[in-house]
């Protein structure tokens, strides 16, 4: 374990990350499920490895140099964390170390800017859109753009779905059985903003109330995975203020703000907000797991020309909130439907937030990956919880020239509920 006065040198993250540490028993079990080590397979680009170079730096017989390289590897996906014996948290080490150790790090200029870009674009769906737009000028004029920031106009995507207003209040149809707080994300909401108005039909035909808070914001999961502590509690602080408590839950449609909303009292970790963090994360619930506990009250009609879906664990949903047959359970509501599992499901897609700009190699390679098994599977639709995985299938699999469909499991039920009954 970290010394006791190291980890309070640590500040308010240096008790979590010393406990992390201490919970290691070096077995490892965790080194097949990592999908770097997979890749790479060199030990300090295993979970077990990682936790050794962080262990070294925190207690200053490493300098952070040294480890940087392979701790910038590390996915974030928690792979590890299921695959554990001893129950190791490795969340409460990854994210709160980059915390502590980014803003001492040296950065070269590419990297400072792809970071610096992504921070003030991504979290900001107005800010994004127009990005997206300028990617369009920056593809007819390629050779001007400079090689670090290619990695960005590469996974641009060519097609921008149209912005779309949601309403603050949605009320159930029929009797009311629930009311809900929304998270509308913010890439999500340029990438395929379907996504929320699929989730708040599939609520509300349920008997459910939607209620979308206007003053909400991006979780901070960009932030606190990549290193920025400050800006991340500023962005849980607003969503704190944000969500009413008037309501049932609070839901997510994509896993990695899920997850991110359920370590905010990591994340406002000894401050004024802990407690208020403490107790909203326990009112965030994944909208599958939502609806698969409080049962559908209607059930889908089922497609005539669908009769296979694979599904795709987003690793923030399988392996950061524990969702993984709740997903299963909804799909295979509808009529007619098999769920067919994808080989090495455990293995990250590879998006990962950013993970796509900083490790473009390793991100495409595991895209390539998880694309091939898909097509394996025969399925014509992939169904998955988070917008990194959709986006990621999605370019991966057009990049194989397929016409398998990625869509989100609420996407799949909207389409169900709104088809022609199978016979």
């Amino acid at each position: 374990m970290l010394h006791a006065i190291k980890a309070k040198e640590h500040g308010p993250l240096g008790e979590a990350m010393a406990n992390a540490v201490q919970s290691c028993v070096h077995c490892g079990f965790c080194l097949a499920a990592c999908p770097t080590y997979h890749e790479l397979g060199q030990e300090m680009d295993s979970p077990r490895g990682r936790i050794v170079l962080m262990k070294q730096v925190l207690e200053g017989t490493l300098p952070a140099a040294a480890a940087q390289p392979h701790i910038d590897r590390c996915l974030g996906c928690l792979a590890c964390e299921p695959a554990c014996p001893s129950g190791v948290p490795y969340r409460d080490l990854i994210s709160p170390y980059r915390a502590i150790t980014e803003p001492k790090a040296k950065r070269g200029l590419a990297w400072k800017l792809r970071r610096w870009l992504a921070a003030m674009t991504l979290p900001y769906p107005g800010r994004f859109r127009l990005a997206l737009a300028g990617a369009k000028v920056g593809r007819a004029f390629g050779w001007l753009v400079p090689p670090a920031l290619r990695p960005m106009l590469a996974l641009a995507p060519r097609h921008v779905p149209p912005a779309v207003k949601l309403p603050l209040t949605v009320p159930a149809q029929g009797l009311r059985r629930a009311r809900v707080a929304l998270l509308a994300g913010c890439a999500q909401q340029v990438l395929d903003p379907d996504i929320n108005v699929a989730t708040i039909d599939v609520l509300t035909r349920n008997g459910i109330e939607v209620v979308i808070p206007p003053d909400q914001g991006c979780c901070g999961g960009l932030a606190w995975h990549t290193g920025d502590l400050a800006t991340a509690q500023a962005m849980a602080r607003r969503n704190l203020d944000a969500f009413p408590t008037d309501i049932n839950a609070i839901l997510t449609n994509a896993a990695g703000c899920g997850s991110t909303l359920h370590e905010y009292h990591l994340i406002l970790r000894g401050t004024p907000d802990e407690a208020r963090a403490e107790a909203f994360r326990h009112r965030v619930v994944d909208v599958s797991m939502f609806l698969a506990e409080f049962g559908l009250r209607e059930k889908p009609a089922g497609w005539t020309e669908l009769r296979a879906i694979a599904y795709h664990d987003a690793c923030h949903l399988a392996n950061a909130q524990n969702v993984r047959a709740e997903p299963r359970k909804l799909l295979k509501s509808i009529p007619g439907v098999e769920v067919r599992e994808i080989a090495n499901a455990h293995l990250c897609c590879g998006s990962a937030g950013t993970y796509n700009l900083d490790q473009p190699e390793m991100a495409r390679s595991l895209g390539l990956q998880k694309a091939h098994a898909v097509l394996t599977t025969g399925a014509k639709v992939v169904a998955t919880g988070n917008i990194g995985c959709l986006t990621q299938m999605r370019a991966h699999l057009e990049e194989l020239d397929s016409t398998v469909r990625v869509r989100h499991t609420m996407q799949v039920l909207r389409d169900a509920y709104h088809s022609t009954p199978a016979p």
